[in-house]
């Protein structure tokens, strides 16, 4: 049986001592920007007892975002979220995960959303995976035949060799099955270079134009994005290092829990590192001006008042925000 497992403090002096002492560079200068949108990804069932330490456990409809971005002649998938068809995650996602959280597609696929926006699933070349958890990754070759995935480093380390050799585990063999693999994939290998208070970053373009972000704490290889768009305004592709808006305003802390046949757990293998990342995307909202986009957070959706991030919606996905999203129903 699981004991009850203290919880480390989010908010109050101690997280505002280390916001100050974190050490911080400028940001870099540049002229360039990429074109950047929001793609639905479908969404499951949520628990909030699981997100927030010390509230009731209601269930709620937790949205995944995945974004798409072309720069240069590249077509970049950020994520790829949900999809319905149950081959696509391990045996233990499907008995852990799928069971319980009633998953649903988005209403129309990520090969849909692109093709709107005139990308054809051959033209996307990289699928940027944020980290190698079930909700945001899952194999690409049969839907992007000429794309290459890309993890953080640490990630081959934190999840090989995957499920085809240990069915108990999470981690998709297909990807990390030193022998038996079947996608393309590597580890992102920089050079990493100071970003703001962040220690690792990528220019990923070289042009000051995109930045990909070693953010610890969630899991292994777990990253965040800063994207410069047109007009200069700068969007923090926060993932999974913070899991709602309330989280990273410092209102509640990281929560633990028991989850029967598994154990203690958080949300985050490493929660004080992923405190130090959630301080570090303060620091860029509040000090640097980013508008933070996390994976799972609709609250900018409902409340519509974020112009820079609404200008990543498509017409479907201003009305879903406005008639559906408002009400946590599916896009």
């Amino acid at each position: 049986m699981c004991q009850p497992l203290s919880t480390v403090p989010l908010s109050g002096k101690t997280t505002d001592m280390s916001v100050a002492e974190i050490p911080r560079t400028s940001l870099p200068e540049s002229e360039s920007y990429i074109q950047l949108s929001l793609l639905d990804g479908g969404s499951f069932m949520g628990e909030l007892a699981k997100i927030h330490a010390g509230v009731a456990n209601v269930k709620f409809r937790m949205y995944n975002w995945a974004f798409y971005l072309s720069h240069k002649g590249r077509h970049i998938l950020w994520d790829l979220g949900l999809d319905e068809d149950r081959s696509c995650y391990t045996p233990w996602v499907n008995q852990y995960m799928l069971e319980l959280v009633n998953h649903v597609g988005p209403r129309k696929s990520i090969v849909h959303q692109l093709g709107e926006r005139g990308v054809s699933a051959e033209q996307i070349d990289t699928v940027l995976f944020s980290h190698a958890h079930w909700d945001h990754s899952r194999p690409i070759h049969d839907e992007f035949p000429n794309a290459v995935a890309y993890f953080g480093p640490g990630t081959k380390e934190g999840c090989s060799p995957g499920h085809m050799a240990d069915p108990s585990v999470q981690w998709d063999g297909r990807f990390f099955d030193p022998e038996n693999a079947t996608e393309r994939w590597e580890e992102l290998k920089g050079p990493w270079v100071p970003f703001g208070p962040f220690e690792k970053a990528m220019d990923y373009f070289g042009d000051g134009s995109f930045w990909v972000i070693q953010a610890p704490g969630h899991m292994a290889g777990n990253l965040c994005a800063a994207a410069r768009i047109q007009g200069g305004e700068w969007i923090l592709l926060g993932s999974d290092c913070c899991h709602s808006r309330e989280l990273l305003d410092g209102k509640y802390q990281i929560s633990q829990f028991c989850v029967p046949g598994l154990g203690e757990m958080s949300l985050h293998a490493d929660i004080p590192a992923a405190q130090g990342t959630i301080a570090k995307i303060r620091i860029l909202e509040r000090d640097f001006g980013f508008h933070v986009a996390l994976a799972h957070d609709a609250n900018w959706m409902k409340d519509g008042t974020d112009s820079i991030l609404m200008s990543l919606l498509d017409d479907h996905m201003k009305d879903a925000a406005r008639e559906r999203i408002s009400k946590d129903e599916i896009p």
